[in-house]
């Protein structure tokens, strides 16, 4: 049955329809503000609870807990939303910034509240020495500033235990251990098993017979130019460990490293009790639960009922809030920018924890473009990578410098072969005598797999217009002539690394090919070789960056570090997880899990070194700057 006109809907009028829409927009604009200034209320009202949580007030004879888990690392791998939801799912990866930790001791030395300090480092990962002594020396500052520190662990490691023996006193578990067994270097080689029992062939091509980076995969065993090049350089680093632990504990050096040579008498005079040898030999103070130290602790200190130990104290994570400026970032003064050049040196833009060519060199130009920036340190930990991405990175350190603004390099454990190459221009170089530098060489590697598809019956066959068409195809034989073009290729890399090289420090060709050819060194005897200008820290590299742009005394200039900035919506997210509150609004809303699966950065950071080498991207040839030489 049709609708009856009558019942029909009338149309309004166009004066009708004008004030109908304009009425409409009206209300729409009216919610669209009101629920605008609602969320702005929201979040005011969260950023105010979760700041009252991290403002709680620091009492007088306060403990200060250092107790660092994971690896110390000079840039944290992960993004700090990554970081902040990956400790709710579980799947954090736990590292503490050696930077925070300076500061903190630095603060801690000079804040009245603090009246010792607690030092666990027995869940501390190995990095390397040259950061380990850093922070041994602030810790031995810290002592001098008449803050008492005692160190407690489980089980010390050798690199932990460098640290916890500066302490005032050392406290170990009764069922705990500390074994000291030296430096050493070993590695898997797989030429065997590659070539004779899967039948893929590796060619490597080189400059210096000390550079061993690739000598697993054509060798059965290391060469002995490589057991003489790490021998040298690790009985350096050696006897500075052990002297460094001998003057903390008052004991004679000699003495000490005739008990690592004894090792298994001792432990058997002992009865297998590693704790009680450590005591015997004094490298401890006492044999302690951590009830027992907590104890110790409330006892000269302050009892805290409220608190889980018994004594009042404040985390590592939680002090280092108190001492870090939220207005740092409106600091006015002349800057010193510190940029971070952590991991392996790879072409185009790549996550912290990785050194990019592109990301890396764009950290440098924004220091570069930055007014407020009058030097740049640059720090290194790095083991090189591809050559043409270090190069790009150095490429921007020259830019600096023909912009006016002086740059230091500070290299921390590690800063070899590509490491030294982002390094050799700056206008100084620090580094510890322990840290591990040097290793100037080039290398190529091309494998082929021809025999390795002959085991399954599958061949290579075809033609090609030229000579060369299909000569770096890995299914092929490769052909003596290809072979001399990509020596060719690795021999210019070398002229080019050992000349820049040459030219950066002052000196002859000849000069630098006498102490690279892939040698590496120690801090200590780069710096008698030239390849080094002075010993110390990032605190020294800063210092001499800030007398070289003449700004002045400490407190005339600050310190910013260029990293890729974080959105607003980040930066508020990963506030929210670090507090309470926002932790359990995150963990039950299983928001978490969400925003963490596209924090995570992509599993390219998990693929090994070779096969990146390997991967030659449509070139032809790769030449790799690289060294396998942490112990």
């Amino acid at each position: 049955m049709s609708e009856s006109p009558r019942n029909a809907p009338r149309r309004r009028g166009p004066i009708a329809r004008v004030v109908v829409g304009a009425w409409d927009a009206l209300d729409f604009t009216r919610r669209l503000v009101f629920n605008l200034l609602f969320l702005v209320l929201l979040v005011v009202v969260l950023v105010a609870i979760f700041s009252a949580e991290r403002a709680k007030p620091l009492l007088d004879r306060t403990t200060l807990v250092i107790a660092p888990e994971g690896a110390l690392v000079e840039q944290f791998s992960v993004d700090p939303v990554g970081r902040a939801l990956g400790k709710l799912s579980g799947q954090d990866t736990p590292e503490v910034r050696l930077r925070d930790l300076l500061r903190v001791i630095e603060k801690a030395a000079d804040d009245k509240r603090i009246e010792r300090v607690l030092l666990r480092t027995d869940r501390m990962a190995f990095s390397g020495y040259a950061s380990m002594r850093e922070l041994a020396d602030a810790i031995a500052a810290l002592r001098e500033a008449g803050k008492e520190v005692i160190a407690y662990g489980d089980y010390f490691g050798q690199a932990q235990y460098l640290l916890a023996a500066q302490a005032d006193e050392v406290y170990m578990d009764p069922y705990g251990g500390l074994v000291l067994e030296g430096i050493g270097r070993y590695r898997q080689y797989y030429r065997e098993g590659l070539q004779d029992k899967l039948g893929v062939d590796i060619h490597l091509f080189k400059v210096g017979e000390y550079k061993s980076a690739a000598e697993p995969y054509v060798l059965d065993a290391a060469s002995p130019e490589a057991k003489e090049a790490d021998l040298y350089w690790m009985n350096d680093i050696w006897q500075r460990f052990v002297g460094d632990i001998a003057t903390a504990r008052g004991l004679d050096a000699g003495a000490l490293a005739a008990a690592v040579e004894s090792l298994p008498a001792g432990v058997q005079a002992a009865g297998g009790d590693l704790a009680q040898l450590a005591l015997d030999q004094k490298l401890v103070d006492g044999l302690k639960t951590l009830e027992e130290v907590q104890l110790l602790l409330a006892e000269r200190g302050e009892a805290d009922e409220d608190s889980d130990s018994g004594v009042r104290e404040i985390a590592f994570e939680a002090y280092l809030k108190h001492v870090t400026s939220p207005v740092a970032a409106a600091d006015t003064r002349p800057q010193v920018a510190v940029v971070v050049a952590e991991g392996q040196i790879m072409g185009g833009e790549q996550n912290p924890g990785s050194v990019g060519g592109e990301s890396t060199s764009a950290l440098l130009r924004a220091a570069r473009e930055d007014d407020e920036v009058k030097a740049v340190v640059l720090r290194v930990d790095s083991p090189g990578g591809e050559v043409f991405a270090s190069e790009q990175i150095r490429r921007e350190i020259v830019a600096l410098k023909a912009a006016g603004k002086p740059v230091v390099a500070s290299m921390g454990d590690l800063a070899a072969s590509g490491g030294y190459w982002i390094s050799m221009d700056a206008d100084a170089i620090y580094a510890d005598p322990s840290t591990i530098t040097g290793s100037i060489g080039i290398f190529g590697m091309f494998p082929t797999i021809p025999r390795t598809l002959e085991k399954i019956g599958v061949r290579t066959d075809g033609v090609g217009t030229t000579s060369f068409a299909g000569a770096f195809d890995p299914t092929r034989p490769l052909q003596p002539e290809v072979g001399a073009v990509i020596q060719s290729v690795i021999d210019k890399g070398y002229r080019d690394f050992t000349g820049k090289v040459a030219a950066a420090r002052g000196r002859s060709v000849e000069e630098i090919d006498g102490v690279a050819r892939g040698r590496v060194w120690s801090g200590a005897q780069a710096k008698e070789r030239g390849l080094v200008d002075e010993f110390g820290g990032l605190r020294d590299a800063l210092a001499n960056a800030a007398s070289r742009a003449e700004l002045g005394d400490t407190d005339a200039w600050g310190v910013k570090y260029i990293e890729k900035p974080l959105t607003p919506f980040e930066n508020f997210v990963a506030g929210m997880a670090e507090t309470r509150t926002g932790a359990a609004l995150l963990a039950r809303s299983g928001l978490a899990e969400g925003l963490l699966l596209r924090a995570l950065p992509g599993v390219a950071g998990d693929l090994r070194f070779i096969e990146q080498a390997m991967s030659r991207d449509g070139h032809p040839v790769k030449a790799v700057a690289h060294c396998f030489c942490m112990p």
